[in-house]
C-alpha cells in the first residue's frame, strides 16, 4: 500500500510570487499510530511539482501538539491552490531515538504547539551494525 498519507490545503490560497508560505490544513498533532505517537515526515505529492507547487519537506515531532502547515511556494507565480487540494503528504516515522537518547526528558523539553524550531541538544547516534532494528 501506499506509505504517504495525503495533506489538503483548509483554505484556498494564491501563491503570488516566489516566496514561501504557510498553508493550514486544520490537523493538528500529536499523531498516533494505535496507543503510540508517531512522527512524520511532511513531503510533497509527486502531481503537486507537474502543478508547479514545490513544497518544502519537513519534519513533524511526535510531541507536537500545534496544527501541522505546509510550507510551499512557486517559481510560476500567481498560482490558486483550491481549498482541500491534496498538495502534501506525511509519511509516518517511528521514535528510533527515545533508545539512545542520554538526555533526561525534562532537560530536553518537549514541542508542545511550538512549530519551526528545535527541543533539545544535538545527538549524535551511533548504531552498533550487529544489534540493528
Amino acid at each position: 500500500g501506499s506509505l504517504g498519507i495525503d495533506l489538503a490545503t483548509a483554505v484556498d490560497i494564491t501563491l503570488i510570487d516566489d516566496k514561501p508560505l504557510r498553508i493550514p490544513t486544520s490537523i493538528n498533532g500529536p499523531l498516533h499510530e494505535s496507543q503510540y505517537q508517531i512522527g512524520a515526515l511532511l513531503m510533497g505529492r509527486s502531481s503537486s511539482g507537474l502543478k508547479g507547487i514545490i513544497v518544502i519537506p519537513g519534519l513533524i515531532d511526535a510531541d507536537f501538539t500545534g496544527e501541522i502547515q505546509i510550507v510551499a511556494y512557486t517559481m510560476r507565480p500567481p498560482l490558486h491552490i483550491p481549498k482541500g487540494s491534496k498538495i502534501a503528504q506525511l509519511v509516518p516515522l517511528q521514535n528510533l531515538t527515545i533508545q539512545v537518547c542520554k538526555t533526561p526528558l525534562k532537560e530536553v523539553g518537549v514541542r508542545g504547539d511550538a512549530s519551526f524550531g528545535s527541543t533539545g541538544e544535538i545527538v549524535c547516534l551511533i548504531l552498533d551494525m550487529h544489534n540493528r532494528p
